[in-house]
């Protein structure tokens, strides 16, 4: 009895996980709006709105939903997820998640200080290095929900970097980790970095 009672639990609790996960087939259907933006694969044809193609769907579920709850400012999305579900969210960033990303290149000239940054920090400034969250190939950390990189845009990339400095951007939670992190660069350097990551694979 003992048995039939565990394995039933166990049961229950992985169909509550199964449900609580995205249906990329579904998120096809539901992301119409965001190809606009960000193309319709993900990979998006202006370098000012990120490519989502290829990012962890945990990621991509916080920041959707940071965007419609106010926690993050994209004036770009007002309004946009307002009458999606948590299931609609969860489906968007399946579909985007099962999708491979384009590949940008780096400045030749920065990728030497790009990636001394990027795999060493800065030990003089106490920066951390990039690979500590994001992975050597830029492969970010799905399970911590810290975001791929690896062909990124570079206009995006320093974008993002000098808003959590300034602290317009401040989502990444009560331990400010990029804010802190994002202090301790300069402009030079987070063009060095941002470049390096746009044609890091």
């Amino acid at each position: 009895m003992k048995n039939f009672v565990a394995g039933l639990v166990l049961a229950i609790g992985v169909t509550g996980v199964a449900q609580a996960e995205g249906d990329a087939t579904a998120g096809q259907q539901k992301t119409a709006v965001c190809a606009g933006c960000h193309g319709v694969d993900g990979n998006s044809m202006v370098p000012t709105f990120p490519k989502l193609a290829g990012q962890g769907e945990k990621y991509l579920v916080k920041q959707m939903v940071d965007i419609k709850n106010g926690d993050r400012a994209v004036p770009e999305m007002t309004g946009l997820l307002d009458n999606l579900t948590d299931q609609d969210l969860q489906d968007i960033a399946a579909y985007f998640a099962a999708q491979k990303t384009s590949i940008g290149q780096a400045k030749a000239e920065l990728v030497e200080k790009g990636q001394a940054l990027y795999r060493a920090g800065n030990m003089a400034t106490g920066l951390a290095a990039c690979t500590a969250c994001h992975g050597p190939s830029g492969e970010g950390n799905g399970p911590a929900a810290f975001p791929a990189l690896s062909g990124q845009f570079s206009v995006y990339i320093a974008a993002q970097l000098k808003k959590f400095r300034s602290g317009e951007r401040a989502n990444d939670g009560d331990s400010r980790m990029m804010r802190d992190i994002a202090a301790k660069l300069s402009d030079a350097e987070i063009e060095a970095v941002s470049s390096y990551v746009s044609g890091l694979h």
